[in-house]
């Protein structure tokens, strides 16, 4: 626990603090400051370039409010997630992003024409996206923090009140007091160099932790995407178009499949390497695809590689719970958790609510990090707001589960490294994460408990070092969440699968809850609202 006077290079009294810059951080903290609230934004990146959708295109989940269509965009991954979503959580979300998307044609979003001149509101590219949404919460006065990590929350017996860091390009410590603070720090990628995840750490998931929050979903978190081996870009959808060979010629039967991945695991595991070639792709949708995700193809163009004629070597990448649906629980419809004055945002919540067990893809995930945005903006605000400014008149304590001090006393770089790769080891490989086994699943639950116990009591410095070895401990913290929750769950249901428990259960038909720190505990809880079948 920190001191009760804590004091900062950067000192700052806001209404609402939003951790987090990605679009969920971004419309947060728009619908914060609508709402007449005061709204810092402090990011471990630049507003506008960090994170999973800035160097990428995206599809959302936009429907237009048709009943019909409404229902079969719902019933669309009902099943394959497990029959977890929620009939309300989709009304609301599938609202919210029309009228989100609707707001960014508005706003002067460059969305494409037809050949009748007639608007497509259907995807957004990244970078167009997260330079207008930077323009956009700095129009709305928010102060903006960038390359600027928290590394621990702040709070009083009455509840959160703000967080404190370090401003990596400078060293200077910052601490900002707040009536309430919005996690909205992404997922968890465990560094795999997913293009665009390895700020995703699962930051966010320690800090709610460490203020008593609870996580949901956790062991739906073994998302694995496509990847050429010589790319970072993991643009699965583009792989519905593919066929895969070995390297004689001779197809990868299943791989394209909705099962593909599990059958290119396998054949990796066995030291077959697996090719692919988008030769499905229809001759008129090869330059639609370009423009789609221009990022896919530039390393296929730097190698001479014509993808749609061309087969090259694939991979898997852990994308963990950034394409899981594993995050923060939240208890109401303002995205507020059980913690008074905290709330989460985007990858940093759970999405089981709209896609139970299944990843959320793109689409699923973009409409919630403007959805969910939006719902914990307006409520942090509203909770900071009827504080009447008192917030800033706490006395408040850090949080942090391991020891913060400005005196220099980090671990050195190098163990800080050896963790991460401890955690890597234990989370990236096929046969542990992608297919579970009680036995392996609770030896790396010994190897992760121990690698927890020698990080927790080391102390931290608030320094650009100290940042890092929170992320090593955040990234164990939630490897652990991750194993605990997927241990419990003893069927296979979305894309948690038990290779000793093959089919689902009808009796394991809720959610697990999950939390704690030093002891990791999990217990399930009911779903609310089936969606009804057409």
């Amino acid at each position: 626990m920190g001191e009760t006077k804590l004091k900062a290079d950067l000192e700052l009294n806001v209404d609402v603090l939003v951790i987090g810059g990605g679009p969920a951080g971004a419309w947060s903290a728009i619908s914060a400051a609508n709402a007449g609230a005061k709204v810092a934004l402090v990011d471990k990146g630049y507003l506008g370039s960090s994170g999973a959708t800035a160097p990428s295109g995206t599809g959302v989940w936009y429907i237009q409010p048709d009943d019909k269509l409404r229902q079969e965009a719902k019933l669309s991954r009902y099943d394959l997630g497990g029959q977890l979503s929620e009939d309300r959580w989709m009304n609301r979300v599938l609202d919210k992003a029309y009228e989100r998307m609707n707001h960014l044609a508005q706003w002067g979003y460059p969305f494409p024409a037809d050949e009748h001149g007639t608007v497509q509101i259907r995807a957004l590219q990244g970078p167009e996206y997260m330079k207008m949404m930077r323009k956009l919460v700095q129009k709305a006065g928010v102060k903006v923090l960038d390359h600027s990590p928290a590394l621990e929350l702040l709070a009083d017996a009455h509840g959160v009140a703000g967080a404190r860091g370090v401003r990596n390009q400078t060293n200077e410590t910052w601490i900002i007091r707040a009536g309430a603070v919005v996690i909205a720090t992404g997922g968890c990628a465990f560094l795999s160099k997913a293009l665009g995840c390895n700020v995703l750490t699962g930051d966010g998931y320690l800090l709610a932790a460490e203020a008593g929050a609870e996580l949901s979903g956790m062991e739906f978190s073994n998302a694995y995407a496509i990847s050429p081996t010589f790319s970072s870009v993991t643009k699965t959808a583009y792989y519905r178009f593919a066929s895969f060979y070995h390297e004689d010629g001779t197809v990868v039967e299943g791989a394209a499949s909705h099962r593909g991945r599990s059958v290119i695991a396998k054949n990796l595991l066995q030291g077959r390497q697996v090719y692919a070639c988008l030769d499905q792709v229809p001759e008129e949708m090869k330059p639609i695809l370009r423009v789609g995700q221009t990022n896919f193809f530039l390393p296929f163009d730097r190698l001479g590689i014509d993808p749609f004629r061309d087969s090259f070597p694939v991979t898997l990448r852990l994308e963990g719970t950034v394409r899981g649906t594993g995050g923060i629980h939240i208890i109401d419809e303002t995205c507020a958790t059980k913690v008074s004055g905290l709330y989460a945002a985007g990858d940093a919540a759970t999405r089981e609510l709209i896609c139970g067990g299944f990843t959320g893809g793109g689409s699923h995930n973009a409409a919630w990090a403007m959805s969910s945005g939006s719902f914990a903006g307006q409520g942090a605000a509203e909770f900071a707001l009827a504080l009447s400014g008192k917030a800033e008149d706490r006395s408040l304590l850090g949080l942090s589960s391991s020891p913060l001090t400005s005196q220099l006393s980090d671990p050195s770089p190098g163990k800080v490294q050896e963790y991460v790769e401890a955690v890597k080891e234990e989370v990236h490989p096929y046969d542990r994460n992608l297919f579970r086994t009680d036995k392996v699943l609770t030896d790396s639950l010994g190897r992760l408990d121990e690698l927890w116990k020698q990080q927790r009591d080391q102390t931290i410095t608030l320094n650009a070092q100290g940042y890092k070895a929170r992320e090593a401990l955040a990234m164990t913290a939630t490897a652990r969440w991750m194993y605990e929750s997927a241990k419990f769950r003893t069927e296979t249901r979305g894309m948690h699968r038990r290779v000793d428990f093959p089919n689902i259960d009808a009796n394991q038909h809720y959610r697990l809850v999950s939390g704690g720190l030093d002891r990791v505990w999990v217990k399930p809880e009911l779903v609310k609202g089936k969606v009804a079948v057409l």
